[in-house]
């Protein structure tokens, strides 16, 4: 055979061999409770971390509830308004959320089952904010203009759009647990529990939940506010170098624990229909990426920073991490816990590259024993 000839048949082969049809082999699956849909709402972020914490609950007691992500939402909500106005319209207002507002809604109003709370007025119909969140804005909005000393009755108003949208529930609501699988003086009738009661039997300790990022402009292993719209309660971050960023969230995979996931999903390559999210390295296989292996970016610390300094990577949807997957070439993706539906992707789940985490992930919340004893003993925690 010619030679030259020879050498183009190796490289067509090398690469009609590196793209081929996905065949996924499951390397982590950590129990998780089933996908839910947030339907037409911008509460990805109470759906993802409330997941976050049913899978913390599972691993703590062993006990599967369907926890309430509109109890949270609902609370959040009035967080949210009473921000708005006291900083006199200067600050987010809208759907949007970040893990830690779940654990900032948890410790100050406790949470309760799906079952006591779900969120809606007519158990039936999907979730739909449209009108509720333009209500409530409107009314945020005319305190801000007409002061809350002309408008003194803001307040009431703002709770009863929620009443009328969310049903009526706040922190001193009291509710039997008929879970058989906890203790029995628990599920008596007698002894009904408010959201705080709730809380404490499930185990959680929220003090031990840390969100770890990784950006080039802050200073490594230290605590700071990422400025991002949503947010508004200026909670903060810890600070590590990329790789090690990635180093926790395998290390936290393989030792149990999963992780609620702040990204941008904005990219073309990120497939709710595929259940796929990669980087290629080329643009032109954009499109094919998507049902066959091609290669991957390279992604540096320096071209994430750059990405999310021009606004091509944002904070806009909160997922849940619950396992690692390998394809036939051996590349690494994460199992991520969509809410969606499970129409979506991979039956509600998203196959998500190690490159597409590198350069997208905004933050990544976790149990602090999930990270690597270097990244503990340098945090402090």
């Amino acid at each position: 055979m010619n030679k030259s000839y020879f050498t183009l048949s190796l490289l067509l082969a090398s690469l009609l061999g590196f793209s081929q049809p996905y065949t996924f082999q499951i390397l982590k699956d950590i129990q998780a409770t089933p996908v839910v849909s947030q339907g037409q709402t911008g509460s990805c972020w109470s759906f993802s971390t409330t997941s976050f914490l049913e899978a913390e609950i599972i691993r703590l007691t062993g006990n599967k509830i369907d926890l309430s992500e509109m109890y949270t939402v609902r609370n959040t909500y009035l967080d949210k308004a009473e921000n708005y106005v006291m900083r006199q319209g200067k600050a987010q207002f809208g759907e949007g959320g970040l893990s830690h507002d779940v654990i900032n809604s948890a410790r100050k109003y406790g949470i309760v089952p799906e079952s006591s709370f779900n969120g809606k007025t007519n158990p039936d119909l999907k979730y739909d904010h449209s009108k509720m969140v333009a209500e409530l804005e409107a009314v945020v909005k005319k305190a801000v203009a007409e002061t809350p000393k002309k408008y003194p009755n803001w307040k009431e108003d703002y709770v009863a759009i929620l009443d009328k949208y969310m049903g009526k529930f706040d922190e001193n609501t009291k509710f039997v647990w008929a879970d058989l699988s906890l203790d029995k003086k628990v599920v008596s009738e007698e002894n009904k529990l408010t959201p705080q009661q709730f809380l404490s039997t499930t185990k959680l300790n929220l003090d031990d939940y840390v969100t770890i990022t990784s950006f080039t402009n802050q200073t490594f292993y230290t605590p700071f506010i990422l400025s991002i719209p949503d947010n508004f309660a200026n909670g903060s971050m810890y600070n590590v170098p990329l790789d090690e960023f990635i180093q926790n969230i395998d290390n936290a995979l393989d030792k149990g624990f999963t992780l609620a996931l702040d990204t941008d999903v904005s990219e073309s390559t990120f497939s709710g229909q595929y259940g796929i999210a990669v980087i290629p390295e080329n643009d032109t296989d954009s499109k094919t990426i998507l049902t066959e292996i091609n290669p991957e970016k390279k992604i540096s610390p320096d071209y994430r920073q750059a990405e999310f300094e021009n606004y091509n990577t944002q904070d806009d949807h909160l997922m849940h991490i619950i396992g690692k997957v390998i394809d036939q070439k051996g590349n690494h993706y994460y199992k991520v816990k969509n809410s969606w539906g499970t129409n979506s992707g991979k039956e509600g789940f998203v196959y998500m590259s190690i490159p597409y985490i590198k350069l997208k992930a905004i933050s990544v919340m976790v149990h602090k024993d999930g990270l690597t004893n270097k990244t503990k003993k340098v945090l402090g925690i």
